[in-house]
């Protein structure tokens, strides 16, 4: 019994022994070396300033990358712009007359030509005047025979020169009626083909008074409605050509004297789309509660998409400047104090100190430390940033 005991004893220390080899053969075998009775070896450490990473992990943290090379600087003012009417394109249609609207032909937002027909008034006032020039029309033609009789009779000394000088006086008179008739008619948006044109008109439509279209554009306001008075101060329409709109931008005060009337500006619509335009005023006044000043700009609408009453951004090129080397703002990180670039290389990334120069908004100048043709890292470049922290943090 003691000497099964005792071979029970040795058994269990054995495989107590082998079991504490055995990690050391396994990674002796892997290694192609000794059992671990020596140091074991470790990867090598990466190199000061480089972050090792394979093209599948630079892949999957949707770091971006991209060669540098030369560009352009350009320092810009954004500010928000209002867009409203050229107001050398906007015609208010009054009446002219008094009266009642007797018919409206276009509607909100029809277009319209110059000199067509879009309203009707019936009006008294037009139809005294348009009587009033008739008579006058009739009574001048009437004196113009009768003077030319006479005249006729005078010089075959057939009539008395006191006869003759009667005609002539009585067509002088009827003459100058005539032309206040005209003026009567022309003062009330008659224009001449109307005017010739009355004799042959039906006498039920003199009371009428067609109210023609000033420029072409688009109804933006209608005033009135069918059967309402009008005076002659009253509106009718409103109509503007919307083919060329202008825009009011609240620039700073501080960059106020940056800007010249004919600088070019730009502006996008909520579609996307660019409109480029040009600078036609700049404030001399600042507003005190917003510190800002307007700047009026014009911009060619072909196909309407800037709309008048939206609110959208300008941008307003101040200065530009060809550059060498030009980077995103966003491949630059601030290490230690001093801006960095991490630069692509086979094992992954490498960061490198640069020196800046001028810049904009989105770039930024590298005036040494990068050369054009080599490719940064220009998306997520703080997760590179990150992951060289955690190299530098010192081993317990």
């Amino acid at each position: 019994m003691t000497r099964y005991r005792s071979v029970l004893v040795l058994a269990i220390l054995a495989s107590l022994a082998i079991g504490a080899a055995l990690p050391s053969l396994f990674r002796a075998m892997r290694s192609g070396g000794a059992p671990e009775s020596q140091t074991e070896t470790t990867q090598a450490a990466p190199v000061n300033g480089e972050v090792q990473l394979s093209a599948a992990q630079i892949q999957a943290s949707k770091i971006a990358t991209a060669p540098v090379g030369p560009g352009v600087i350009a320092r810009q003012v954004t500010a928000p712009a209002a867009v409203k009417p050229d107001p050398d394109k906007i015609a208010r249609v009054a009446a002219k007359v008094v009266g009642v609207v007797e018919e409206l032909r276009k509607r909100l937002g029809d277009q319209v030509k110059r000199g067509e027909i879009i309203a009707i008034i019936d009006s008294r006032e037009v139809a005294e005047a348009k009587s009033e020039y008739l008579a006058a029309a009739a009574n001048f033609e009437l004196q113009s025979v009768l003077y030319q009789r006479e005249k006729g009779l005078f010089e075959k000394k057939i009539t008395a020169e006191q006869l003759f000088l009667k005609a002539k006086a009585a067509f002088t008179e009827a003459r100058v009626r005539l032309d206040l008739a005209r003026q009567k008619l022309a003062a009330l948006d008659m224009s001449e083909q109307e005017i010739a044109a009355l004799p042959s008109q039906p006498i039920a439509d003199l009371r009428r008074k067609e109210i023609l279209a000033p420029i072409s554009g688009r109804v933006i306001e209608r005033m009135v409605n069918v059967g309402q008075p009008v005076t002659g101060e009253g509106q009718l329409y409103v109509i503007s050509d919307l083919s060329i709109v202008e825009a009011e931008i609240a620039v700073p005060a501080a960059d106020l004297s940056l800007l010249r009337e004919g600088q070019g500006v730009r502006i996008k619509n909520a579609e996307g789309h660019v409109f480029d335009g040009t600078i036609t005023y700049v404030t001399a006044t600042i507003s005190r509660e917003t510190r800002t000043g307007p700047v009026l700009a014009r911009f060619p609408n072909p196909d309407f998409s800037l709309r008048p009453g939206s609110l959208l951004e300008a941008e307003i090129s101040l200065k530009q400047a060809r550059v060498k080397v030009k980077i995103p703002r966003s491949a630059v990180m601030i290490i230690d104090g001093k801006p960095n670039v991490f630069v692509r290389t086979p094992a992954g990334f490498t960061k490198r100190e640069v020196e800046l120069g001028r810049g904009d908004d989105d770039s930024v100048e590298v005036v040494s430390g990068l050369k054009p043709g080599e490719e940064i890292a220009v998306s997520n470049v703080f997760l590179l940033k990150a992951e060289l922290g955690k190299q530098n943090i010192p081993e317990e």
